[in-house]
């Protein structure tokens, strides 16, 4: 990776022989490596560095990682833990985890795993295409949303969308190329649009697809399958 910004990947674990393990295997790897014992530590180290990609661990002192994982919104997050039911594992998903391992785990499959979701994520040199703000407006790739007229443009062209199609188009835009979890959507939104339901969420999506997809003729927004949602720009 000479010549290249590299991943950055945090490990948040108490275990220190595990946390050894991952840090010398994604070193091993190139990837950049930030180390945290526990959930409040991870919240001191996340409010001046954004890896691209987290290793949580669910049994931490303190603020535990079911209890962390909701305020890392917008990172991809692999879930490590010993607890192997079905249930916890979909609810996980469901509150925002990109994906799962059960301990102990081949340290090879997980490596695998890693680099699936930042392919799939579409980060490039471990850069996202980052959003920006000014004048009101929220910009992204080819997007422009005004949030407070409910309309997006893109290459000369505009389009009408409804509060709750803008509220949605707003966080996926805030958070390019990363998979947003429904929960973490419907939580993000819930306070403006009282429409959108996790039953109705899906429909509000399709049709904010549609109206995207007649900007440019491509289709924007991909269901990541037990996850959520994407906006590639």
């Amino acid at each position: 990776m000479t010549g290249e910004k590299q991943y950055t990947i945090m490990v948040i674990d108490d275990d220190v022989t595990i946390g050894n393990m991952l840090q010398e295997a994604l070193q091993k790897a190139s990837y950049r490596v930030l180390r945290a014992y526990s959930g409040t530590e991870a919240l001191m180290i996340l409010e001046k560095e954004r890896p691209d990609l987290i290793l949580l661990d669910l049994m931490l002192p303190g603020l535990s990682g079911e209890e962390l994982l909701p305020r890392l919104s917008g990172i991809l997050t692999i879930v490590m833990s010993a607890k192997t039911d079905l249930e916890n594992k979909v609810k996980l998903l469901y509150d925002g985890a990109s994906d799962y391992v059960t301990k102990p785990f081949v340290i090879a499959e997980l490596m695998a795993r890693i680099s699936a979701l930042l392919r799939l994520s579409g980060i490039k040199n471990g850069q996202n295409a980052a959003a920006e703000e000014s004048d009101g407006l929220l910009r992204a790739g080819i997007f422009t949303l005004d949030p407070s007229l409910f309309c997006v443009s893109a290459n000369d062209r505009e389009v009408s969308l409804t509060r709750t199609e803008a509220a949605i188009l707003q966080i996926l835009m805030q958070n390019p190329n990363r998979p947003l979890s429904r929960s973490t959507i419907l939580d993000r939104i819930s306070d403006n649009t009282p429409d959108c339901t996790e039953r109705s969420l899906k429909q509000h999506v399709s049709n904010l697809r549609k109206k995207l997809e007649t900007l440019d003729g491509t289709d924007h927004i991909e269901a990541i399958y037990g996850i959520g949602f994407k906006l590639s720009v």
